[in-house]
């Protein structure tokens, strides 16, 4: 039961709400074996009321039931970190000790891995920017320093990269306009510097292009009156100059053209509007 899509059912399936019925009830291990408190090695503790059976289990196979194990008995923790189950390893991650977790690097399973990655100091997460799966470097984006994410900038998973353009350091956000991912360049076109947000606005992406109009003064968007994307020349509307609006009454989006008239003929835009008409017919 170590496949990809038997790990991802079980670790994703934290909330036992989501598990069949006859699952909640049923007491199984990774192996699928039912389990027995009987030949269980800490089986003293069912008697301390450290444990019980489909609810707080190290030997259960579902995730939310080995958690609620280890917040019972921490210190049991470290003596987990090599449990043939991964999962039982990823939990036990999470309370032992911190000295304990540098062994979890190399671990074969990338669950463990980025489970240790959110808990290690800093200096360990430079031996993780280059693990081989993505969640673990989601993690690790998530953890470093501002100023050390300039080292995965270029990280191959788009995710990884919008991390870091949400989390660098705003002087250093111009070195990743060119980022081949369009979300990525949206979050970029939200926080750089104004003085470097030009070549965003020229963006082959729309939603970019919006995102860095958004951020113009009302003086300076004339010259995108007439983008390809209804959605910045509705921005466009919305904000430009009123003395330099008048063009926009002839848009060839309706959207951009009623955006235009209920800036410049406030009374006649809110006279035409579906619900103005409902009820002059009801009248």
């Amino acid at each position: 039961m170590t496949d990809e899509m038997t790990k991802t059912e079980i670790h994703n399936d934290n909330s036992e709400a989501n598990i069949n019925e006859p699952d909640i009830n049923d007491a199984r291990d990774w192996q699928g074996n039912a389990v027995r408190c009987e030949t269980c090695p800490h089986r003293k503790l069912l008697a301390e009321s450290k444990c019980r059976m489909r609810l707080a289990c190290i030997a259960d196979r579902y995730a939310r039931r080995i958690d609620r194990f280890f917040d019972w008995n921490p210190e049991l923790a470290n003596g987990a970190l090599n449990h043939p189950y991964f999962e039982v390893r990823a939990v036990a991650a999470k309370h032992a000790d911190v000295v304990q977790l540098p062994a979890l690097l190399n671990d074969p399973d990338e669950t463990v891995r980025w489970s240790a990655a959110l808990r290690l100091p800093q200096e360990f997460l430079f031996r993780m920017i280059h693990d081989s799966h993505r969640e673990v470097r989601i993690r690790v984006a998530s953890r470093l320093d501002s100023a050390d994410l300039i080292l995965i900038m270029k990280d191959p998973d788009y995710y990884v990269r919008q991390i870091v353009a949400r989390r660098l350091p705003q002087h250093l956000l111009r070195l990743m306009i060119r980022d081949g991912d369009p979300e990525v360049r949206r979050v970029i076109a939200g926080r750089i510097d104004p003085a470097w947000i030009a070549p965003l606005t020229h963006d082959p992406e729309g939603s970019v292009r919006l995102r860095a109009v958004e951020r113009l003064f009302p003086s300076e968007l004339i010259q995108f009156d007439c983008d390809p994307d209804w959605r910045v020349r509705h921005e466009v509307a919305r904000r430009m100059r009123i003395d330099l609006l008048g063009a926009m009454l002839h848009d060839s989006d309706p959207l951009v053209r009623e955006m235009a008239r209920s800036r410049l003929e406030p009374d006649k835009a809110t006279a035409k509007t579906p619900a103005n008409q409902q009820k002059e017919a009801e009248q």
